[in-house]
């Protein structure tokens, strides 16, 4: 018969807050800590983060403005913050595993550092196809489109959060595989499961390019091919390396082990 896998102990609901407390707090020192170290070359992050902004700006003749006296001060934060988060992502990573790591196998835990530095790379990946291939045509298209002649003027502060929500949005993407990868190797989803729902997963993925990007129809597409291309890639990640049962010599499912102790 199959073992049912049952954790060691039940942990309180307040323990899981005081938890959930606790990694949030060391994210946000370490995001504070990112943001001190990128303030001072927060002007230049900003040049090159909308470098491809600015380029097509000037090709119409134009340049980047801000309308309020405090616009610029505030930008000059705001990309600090963006870049410090950056600068900590496999604290982040490894806070997030921490919390989760109490319900896992003693063996899943072991996967901690596989974790950080793959979801690590992969959000940089989704951050620099986002940079280097969406930018570029993005902008073009966007800045050449206008409507009773009007003349694209964007200020500090729209760019900046055109620029970072894009960013943040491919680099959440481009974890697809990688969450694939450990759901699998815990059986809670096989390639069997992602195959059926295929049909339902490109609808999501195109409602979320909605959400994610700039209202306009190009934008959206160049975030829904990718995240299509990122689940047939899962596909194969959950067949390669999902969660292969386990039987005993009588032929009955059985799990690998008991579930570990809640980390420390």
């Amino acid at each position: 018969m199959t073992k049912a896998r049952m954790p060691d102990q039940k942990i309180p609901f307040t323990a899981h807050l005081e938890e959930l407390r606790r990694r949030l707090i060391i994210s946000f020192i370490a995001v504070i800590a990112g943001f001190l170290v990128a303030y001072a070359f927060s002007d230049r992050i900003f040049d090159i983060l909308n470098r491809d902004l600015i380029s097509t700006l000037r090709e119409h003749g134009e340049t980047l403005q801000y309308i309020n006296p405090t616009e610029a001060f505030f930008t000059s934060i705001k990309v600090a913050i963006l870049a410090g988060v950056f600068l900590v992502l496999p604290i982040i990573f490894y806070q997030f595993w921490m919390f989760v790591s109490p319900g896992l196998y003693r063996k899943e835990k072991r996967m901690v550092i596989p974790f950080v530095i793959f979801s690590t790379l992969c959000f940089l990946a989704g951050a620099s196809f986002g940079y280097f291939f969406v930018f570029p045509y993005a902008f073009k298209f966007l800045l050449g489109y206008s409507i009773g002649g009007a003349t694209a003027r964007p200020t500090l502060s729209s760019a900046l959060a055109f620029v970072s929500k894009l960013l943040l949005a491919f680099g959440l993407i481009f974890e697809l595989p990688v969450i694939t990868f450990f759901l699998a190797r815990i059986g809670l989803i096989t390639h069997r499961t992602l195959t059926k729902n295929r049909r339902y997963f490109i609808v999501i993925a195109f409602i979320a390019a909605a959400a994610l990007t700039p209202p306009d129809v190009f934008t959206q597409l160049l975030m829904a091919g990718p995240l299509i291309v990122l689940f047939e890639i899962s596909v194969i990640v959950a067949r390669v390396f999902g969660k292969k049962p386990l039987t005993d010599s009588k032929g009955d499912l059985v799990d690998e082990e008991e579930p570990g102790h809640p980390a420390d």
